[in-house]
């Protein structure tokens, strides 16, 4: 039986309420930001980090981003400026550093030659010069604090997905599992749209995460923030520890290039500091495994891999030198796929996904309002009786109305009328002719 959901294009209308009801959150999410940011630690107990970690940091700041004044390295380093003086004076009172100048109450230094020496000496095991880490211990109560709280209905996922046509079966079926926060199968043929809609789930978040910039585990740092990942709100907040930033909640996408190692801890040896796993990036928020069932590692490895974070959402990773630790695993998997669940993971596995959901070709109507949004953002006239031939060509030659077919079919339609230098518009010829390259010669019901 198929299920009844589509890629469109977007509806102006549509998203400027959901903008609007998201800058409304966020007037609320400031308060509970409020709540999540730590105060600027005023000593290095405060800070949670060893002395001695604060001392490299400080010489690999001075030595690779030349920051030559306690002002200047307390902003670096996002440390409070009593912390970076007394370290300071601790590397003054070693013969490391000699004092230039003043610039009003500050301090001017340069490195002597043994400070170099030793700097140089640091930087060749870790290169590291960002802002300080936080604890370990700090960095899972953060995560554990702001476990993800989602509050839908039908009229809020219709809302959020309102650039596709998607029918109530399908919001019925994802909203329990997203108020459950469980992690899901979206499963069907190619060209039904899971990815799309997977993308789109991270819309019924009305809320920001709070998290650190860097981790130290054991001396060692794991740099967690990453921008292509972290989508950074500026929040002002006087007095907040600058170890810690302001995102939207993450969403992680991955396919084919997934593979064993992005699953741990990855020991960056011209750098000396450690990549998060791709779980770790997406704490707090989802992580889509695309296309599952077609990356290197294979299924039943990246199942078992993570039976035991999904049954008790904790994970356990470790350091290159053996030394294992534990994070949380506060993050929402939904993978996507064109294969039956049955076919991916057995039944152990399966009952910790308890939400499977058909994505699959849709209905004449939906198919039909799909079509008519891609011809008002394709700005594509169309003869009349082009939806009933559009529908043919499609169940005779696909098989099935797939909800990738109107788009596609006008991007072909769109090059062959550039190419010769036609003014646009859609036919039942140029349906035609779409078709033939389209599908080829597939035959019915094997189209991707």
């Amino acid at each position: 039986m198929a299920t009844d959901m589509a890629a469109g294009s977007p509806e102006s209308g549509v998203l400027s309420s959901l903008l609007a009801s998201n800058r409304a959150g966020e007037f609320l999410a400031r308060d509970r930001i409020r709540r999540f940011l730590p105060a600027a630690p005023v000593n290095q107990e405060q800070a949670g980090i060893g002395s001695a970690l604060i001392e490299d940091l400080f010489l690999r700041h001075v030595h690779l981003k030349r920051c030559n004044t306690i002002g200047g390295l307390s902003e670096s380093m996002a440390l409070s400026y009593p912390i970076v003086e007394r370290i300071f004076r601790e590397v003054r009172n070693q013969r490391l550093l000699e004092v230039s100048g003043m610039i009003g109450d500050d301090y001017v230094f340069t490195l002597t030659n043994a400070g170099r020496t030793m700097a140089a000496d640091r930087c060749r095991a870790c290169q590291y010069a960002g802002p300080a880490p936080v604890s370990l211990s700090a960095y899972r109560q953060a995560i554990l604090d702001q476990k993800p709280q989602v509050a839908v209905n039908r009229a809020s996922l219709r809302l959020a997905f309102g650039d596709l046509v998607v029918t109530d079966k399908i919001l019925d079926q994802l909203g329990p599992a997203l108020v459950a926060q469980n992690s899901m199968f979206l499963y069907g043929p190619a060209g039904t749209g899971k990815t799309s809609l997977a993308e789109r789930l991270l819309r019924v978040y009305d809320d920001q995460l709070v998290m650190p910039y860097a981790v130290e585990v054991d001396n060692q740092i794991i740099v967690l923030f990453d921008p292509a990942v972290h989508e950074r709100v500026q929040v002002d907040m006087e007095d907040a520890d600058p170890r810690w930033v302001v995102c939207h909640r993450p969403c992680v996408i991955v396919g084919g290039e997934l593979i064993p190692s992005m699953l741990e801890l990855r020991r960056d040896d011209s750098s000396g500091t450690y990549a998060p796993p791709v779980q770790m990036k997406a704490n707090g928020g989802l992580l889509v495994i695309d296309d599952f069932g077609r990356q290197l590692i294979s299924p039943r490895d990246l199942l078992n891999r993570w039976i035991v974070p999904l049954d008790r959402r904790v994970d356990y990773l470790s350091l290159n030198y053996g030394v294992r630790f534990q994070i949380p695993f506060e993050v929402m998997i939904v993978f996507a796929t064109n294969l039956e669940p049955s076919e991916l993971a057995d039944e152990a596995f399966l009952r910790r996904i308890p939400n499977k959901i058909l994505v699959d070709a849709v209905a004449p109507d939906v198919f039909d309002e799909i079509f008519r949004r891609v011809l008002v953002n394709f700005k594509m006239p169309c003869e009349d009786g082009a939806y009933e031939h559009l529908r043919k060509v499609c169940l005779e030659r696909g098989g099935d109305l797939r909800p990738s077919y109107p788009r596609d079919m006008c991007q072909i339609i769109r090059a062959v009328k550039t190419y010769e230098e036609q003014p646009l518009g859609v036919g039942r010829v140029d349906l035609e002719r779409a078709a033939e390259l389209f599908f080829g010669s597939m035959e019915a019901g094997h189209s991707n």
